[in-house]
Parts: C-alpha cells; structure tokens; sequence
C-alpha cells in the first residue's frame, strides 16, 4: 500500500513555527469531499425513504422490514467484505461501490417515477389505502443491494484512512470527516430532501443517485496504489483461513472483543426506535415531512459540537469515561424521548444523540485504526463491524413486532412510545457494563502499544 505523506503549510494546528503546521492532505482532502458530497445525497434519502414508505404501506411491521433490508447485509455481507478489502485495491473499492449505488439509485427513481399517478401527496398520508407491493418490492431489493454496496465501500474508506493521515493525526481527521458526514446528512440533506419531495416523489432519489456519480469521480483521482500489504510478500491464504485469521484476533483481543459487542447491542438498541420513527414522529408528535426533517437537523447540530470537541474531551475525560457517558446518556434520552410529545424536544434530544455518537466514533474508530496490524484491518474492521452493525437488522425487526404486539393490546402511542422505553432500558445495563470493560487505562495501555501481530 502506498502511503501519502501529510503536507506541511501555514494556518492549522501549531507544532512551534508556523511553517511547522500541519494539514491532512489533498488526498484526504479529496475522500473528504466526496464523503460529505454522499452523505448530502444520503440526507436527502433519510427523508425520501422513509416517507416514500409510509406512503406505501402504514404497517409497522412492513415500514420497519425496510430499516431490516438496509441493514442486513452487515450481517450477511460484513465477514466477506473484510477479505475482499484485504485483497483488492481500497480506492478502486470505493469508487466501484459509489458507481453501483448510484445506478441502483437512479433505477429506484424510475421506479417510483413510473409509480407516481398512484402515490399521494406528501403530506396526505391519510389518502393512503393498501399496500403497493410491486413499489414496495422494488424498494426492498434496492435497499439490500445499496446495503451491500455501502458495507464494502466504507470498510474500504475506514481501512483506506491510515494510509492517507499520520496516525497522529488519525483523531483530528475522523472527528472532522463525522463533522462533515453529519452536516450534509442531517443539516443540509433533510431540508433538501423535504423540498425536493414536495416537488415529486421522485426527484430526491434523481439527487441521491447523482451525489453517488460525483463522490466515484472524485476518489478516482486521488493518487497511488492502496493494497494492504503483507508480511514478507505472502500471498493471500484461502478466503476462508484470511477470515478466520481476522474472526480470531479481534476475539483474542481483550478490549475491542468487548467494545464490538457492546456497540453491536447499543445499536440493536437504538433500531429498536429508529426502525419505525416516521411512524412516530407523524402520529406522536404530529410532524409532516418539512418538519420531520428539521428534528433530523438537530443531528447535525450535535454533530459540528461532538466533530469538535470529542479529540479534546477525550483527552480531558478520559476515553473510557466518554464511553460511559455515551451509554448513560442514551439510556436518558430513551426515557425522555418515550414521554414526549412535542417536536422542539425530539430536536434537542436529537442534537445530543448526534453528539455523543459522534464522541463514540471518533474514539473507537480511531482506536481501531492505531491497533490493528495493516494488513489485518480491512478483515478485523469487517468483523467489528458484524457485530456493531450486524444487530442493526435485528433491532429493527424487534422494533417493528414490539410495535404491533404492543398495538394489539394498547394504544396506538403507548405502541410507538414502547420501543424507547427498550432502547432506554439496554443502554442502562451496558453503562454498567462498559464501565469495567471499556475503561481509560486499558484503551490507553492498548493505544501505547500499538498494532499486535
């Protein structure tokens, strides 16, 4: 793998003379950008998804098996990915990947444009009778295979980062880079996406397709070669050995054994409620979609003050101590968010959701990246992240059977308010957790030694 070195310029962070300053890159520059251009088209979809869905079909069960399709392949797909980031060139991965969403994309928009004179207006939701399964249907399979295109091409960008930034540098550049992700996904995305809606169905998934193109063309130019390379030039084992070799690291691994499953369990958790929001935050707290993407918004609020200051806390704190943090306060904003009714509140719940979110990642990722021996982190990233994104599908199934179960014996609300109580209650139990397993000392003793053969 080639290694881009950092440039050295005036005006950013002081190491003593200011031509001593260091900047990240144009390389990184370049994954940067296109990074938040996809996740501006991504923000767009956040709205165009769910709300085209709940337009289909207002079956909690069916709305929440779309949240299940998107995540499923991190459970089925994740393992093999890992080999294949291991074995293939992680910048071509990239733009191979953001190709093939971006003309899966555009053939949702020609679906749902050819569906159009059956769909509703946006905000008459209650014009909808039935459900329109050819739609649906295609929905479905487009959102499993945009689902496997996504775990291939960010297990790529993850692994493809320490080759472009200064392991020094690894805390600084990802805090940035979720920065960025969050405010085109969650602050400018979502409003867009609203306003494109309103226009025609259609049109949000014609943006989002092209942001997929733009973000391929621009990783494409970002120079050099970006193999994992091997020790002493051994060539690849069979798939099979390559993954179990991964499978077997992170599980000997004392701390980032524990850390996979206890974020695999927090988002478990928190699909519990996301799986079916749109349902929520129209029939709780009464919002259409112009303002059911301003709550997102707060996301992005969250995540420009966590993007900044995670580096700094962390330091201040403590990591292990922000992880904890991380955990009580979800399990808070569960319970809040469960007796709630009024949208300004969803909004500033959302901006801390997005801000300790955001000090999570910033942490463990760059952990990750510091610890994991080069040529093992595209397959010991794959298998973190089965566990970390692999419960995401069955938080969402969960999520959409505890709804209707609870539906069948209560109220409509108390039913959509049930999944928060869940989440609220599995983020206190690992609070407790996480405070012996995931503590400062042992993140910090695993950082000073670095990767481990």
């Amino acid at each position: 793998m080639s290694t881009t070195s950092t440039e050295i310029h005036e005006g950013d962070e002081p190491t003593g003379d200011r031509r001593s300053r260091v900047r990240l890159g144009a390389s990184y520059r370049k994954v940067f950008i296109a990074s938040a251009v996809t996740n501006l088209g991504d923000g767009v979809s956040t709205v165009a998804y769910p709300w085209l869905a709940s337009a289909i079909t207002r079956n909690p069960v069916l709305i929440a098996l779309v949240a299940v399709a998107q995540r499923l392949p991190w459970l089925l797909f994740t393992l093999p990915a890992g080999v294949i980031t291991d074995r293939i060139d992680r910048r071509r991965a990239m733009v191979t990947m953001d190709m093939c969403r971006g003309g899966v994309t555009a053939l949702v928009a020609i679906a749902v444009f050819v569906d159009r004179g059956q769909l509703p207006s946006p905000d008459a939701i209650d014009e909808v009778v039935g459900t329109r399964w050819l739609l649906y249907g295609a929905v479905l399979i487009a959102t499993v295979l945009l689902g496997m295109a996504e775990v291939l091409r960010d297990n790529s960008a993850q692994t493809i980062m320490p080759a472009i930034v200064e392991p020094q540098h690894l805390e600084r550049a990802n805090g940035r880079m979720w920065s960025a992700e969050s405010v085109t996904n969650t602050f400018i995305g979502p409003p867009l996406g609203s306003l494109l809606i309103a226009v025609a169905f259609a049109l949000p998934f014609v943006v989002d397709a092209a942001s997929f193109f733009a973000a391929a063309a621009l990783v494409a130019t970002v120079p050099g070669a970006f193999r994992a390379t091997r020790p002493d030039g051994a060539e690849p084992a069979h798939w099979r050995a390559e993954l179990k070799e991964g499978v077997g690291w992170l599980w000997r691994h004392p701390l980032l054994r524990p850390m996979a499953i206890v974020l695999g369990l927090m988002n478990a958790a928190s699909m519990l409620t996301f799986a079916t929001f749109v349902l929520f935050a129209q029939e709780v707290l009464g919002v259409g979609a112009v303002l059911f993407s301003v709550i997102g918004m707060g996301g992005a609020v969250g995540a420009v003050v966590g993007g900044s200051i995670a580096s700094n806390l962390s330091r201040r704190l403590g990591s292990g101590t922000c992880l904890a943090i991380v955990l009580l306060t979800s399990a808070v904003i569960g319970v809040l968010m469960a007796i709630n009714s009024w949208w300004p509140v969803a909004f500033a719940l959302f901006t801390l959701v997005s801000l300790t979110g955001i000090l999570w990642n910033v942490i463990t990722v760059s952990l990750r990246q510091t610890i994991i021996p080069e040529h093992l982190l595209g397959r010991v990233n794959s298998v973190y992240r089965f566990f970390a994104w692999g419960m995401m599908p069955i938080g969402s199934a969960i999520g959409g059977v505890l709804v209707l179960v609870v539906d069948q014996m209560g109220s409509r609300s108390m039913a959509l308010r049930a999944p928060w109580m869940a989440s609220a209650a599995i983020h206190a139990v690992l609070y407790f957790v996480a405070r012996t397993k995931l503590t400062t000392e042992r993140i910090e003793t695993a950082r000073a030694a670095g990767p481990q053969p």
